[in-house]
């Protein structure tokens, strides 16, 4: 297993081709660092629904603004941070998706689903504007089977 370890930051455009860049990239860090598949998958949707909301509800597509993307390795832990330039918003006021009035809406689990997928998640609401993304996936140590 690789011990890539440090940071890289990568400016993304507002588009959803950024999502499918962002996934990749991703992926292709988290494998170099050993995750196995399922903890794969688990990063990719955290990250592609991140990503959507930060394009689209965040930067609502503005080509005048962008989509920051930092991955994090450390011994322990991969840490992929997503910040993008629009109004923010906070995170106890979404709207749960498990409630009645809502079981039935066509959107409004990503956030769900990053929560169950990650071990840490955290939303920050930046000054003038803009909102940051943390997620966090630890590296489990493997068995003498694995």
């Amino acid at each position: 297993m690789a011990e890539w370890q440090g940071a890289e930051t990568k400016i993304l455009e507002s588009t959803l081709d950024s999502v499918d860049r962002a996934e990749t990239m991703v992926l292709e860090r988290a494998r170099v660092l050993g995750f196995d598949e399922g903890d794969l998958q688990e990063l990719g949707i955290a990250v592609r629904e991140c990503m959507v909301n930060a394009v689209v509800h965040g930067n609502r597509y503005n080509v005048k603004k962008s989509v920051r993307l930092c991955l994090d390795s450390a011994p322990d832990r991969f840490t992929v941070t997503i910040t993008d330039q629009g109004n923010g918003f906070e995170l106890h006021a979404v709207p749960d998706p498990l409630a009645d009035e809502n079981i039935l809406r066509q959107s409004g689990r990503g956030i769900l689903l990053v929560q169950a997928f990650m071990d840490e998640f955290e939303v920050r609401t930046l000054d003038p504007s803009g909102t940051e993304v943390r997620l966090v996936k630890y590296r489990r140590a493997k068995t003498e089977q694995e």
